[in-house]
């Protein structure tokens, strides 16, 4: 029986026999005697992702306990890449993808005119701007659609597409499609569903990690 552990685009955490690329958190939000989610969607603003692999090689038991004393510890929750990740709100680790972090804090800082952004200081700002944690929906043109940088993911209707080189890709969670043909105009409202503040970042120069599906 697959778990409720899969973080879709719009930040919603799904259950799905569908694997991920990438690991990741939002603090302690599951019961580890039933292994299920609890009514919470997060207990910190920390919304990180994180590689599958450890980078000191332990293990964990997923939804299970994980700490010394025998508590949870965090929730373990997984994405199809790291695009999606962006999506949903999270930003890269400092412990286990520290370069990946620091660049993104540096394209974050750069895109806001800062001289360094700090980790608190990104979830704040990334907080109040998730679709997941009760942010409103961003409506978005089709012309600022064609601007967005690569990485960044729109809904159209209510389907999650992702930018890559100015092509629409249609995201699911076993990867993404073929881009549907062009057209003259979107065939229903869109709406930004990648964080503002990432997109900035997105423009700055920061390149998260794609699943292996994506069209070239």
């Amino acid at each position: 029986m697959p778990l409720q552990n899969r973080v879709d685009p719009f930040g919603e955490i799904r259950t799905t026999t569908a694997r991920g690329q990438f690991t990741g958190n939002r603090g302690v939000i599951h019961d580890p005697a039933t292994r299920t989610l609890r009514k919470r969607r997060w207990s910190s603003k920390a919304w990180i992702v994180c590689d599958l692999v450890h980078p000191r090689g332990t293990t964990r038991e997923v939804f299970g306990r994980n700490t010394p004393s025998g508590n949870a510890g965090w929730t373990e929750l997984f994405f199809l890449d790291e695009v999606t990740a962006l999506a949903g709100g999270h930003r890269p680790c400092f412990y286990c993808r520290r370069e990946a972090a620091k660049h993104y804090a540096g394209a974050f800082a750069h895109a806001f005119c800062l001289g360094s952004a700090k980790a608190t200081e990104i979830d704040r700002r990334l907080h109040d701007e998730r679709l997941a944690a009760g942010a409103a929906p961003r409506p978005i043109s089709e012309t600022e659609v064609r601007r967005l940088p690569d990485g960044a993911m729109v809904a159209v209707g209510s389907k999650p597409f992702a930018i890559r080189g100015g092509k629409l890709l249609p995201w699911s969670f076993d990867g993404y499609q073929a881009p549907p043909s062009l057209c003259r105009s979107l065939p229903a409202p869109a709406f930004l569903i990648t964080p503002p503040a990432t997109v900035a970042a997105l423009r700055a120069g920061y390149r998260p990690i794609w699943h292996e599906s994506r069209q070239h």
